[in-house]
């Protein structure tokens, strides 16, 4: 198949990075049906609007982009919309999370993860995540991007994806903790 010419690029740099935008596809839709159909409409999106892709910019940070806008079409109208009216991170979230910290510690969990296989314990915290959080975890912890890139990607400040990422890591980590008590590894909970 001959492509056009404005067309040539999309083969030598789109198509390469189909297993990136597979794995943010599977952490958004947690299916692996849906998240290939999410790829594939992904890439027809993107197949189609190829002529306003300009050159040098970072196709990786547009392909994501154009996933995200297209689970969010797709999928929104299946799901109501998280509340995100609680986002920032304030005095009343910060004591918690300190104090869940210290638990650890006292718990003997300081070197958790030295000891323990969290991959299955990590994917089940993340699929508990509401889709605000991971979908900044994703994009930043998991796929690399720096917070700047993962805020144009999701359309929201820089602060936002600070304070989702914050606040996601340290759900992560109270259910990496719950995890550990529950196999025996320390006794009590995060609280």
């Amino acid at each position: 198949m001959t492509l056009p010419e404005d067309l040539r690029g999309f083969e030598d740099v789109a198509l390469p990075l189909i297993p990136d935008v597979s794995r943010f596809a599977f952490s958004l839709t947690r299916d692996p049906d849906e998240a290939d159909d999410l790829v594939q409409d992904t890439y027809l999106r993107a197949y189609r609007a190829w002529h306003t892709f300009t050159p040098g910019t970072n196709v990786r940070s547009w392909l994501f982009t154009i996933c995200k806008n297209t689970f969010r079409r797709r999928f929104r109208r299946e799901k109501a919309r998280p509340d995100v009216e609680q986002e920032a991170v304030g005095d009343d979230d910060a004591l918690p999370i300190v104090m869940s910290h210290v638990q650890a510690d006292r718990l003997g969990l300081g070197d958790l993860f030295d000891r323990l296989d969290v991959q299955p314990a990590l994917e089940e915290g993340l699929a508990e995540l509401p889709e605000l959080f991971r979908e900044v975890v994703a994009l930043v912890d998991l796929e690399g991007f720096s917070y700047h890139e993962a805020a144009q990607i999701l359309d929201v400040p820089v602060g936002t994806v600070r304070s989702r990422l914050f606040r996601a890591r340290r759900r992560l980590q109270e259910h990496l903790i719950n995890q550990a008590v529950d196999m025996g590894i320390a006794a009590g909970g995060a609280s």
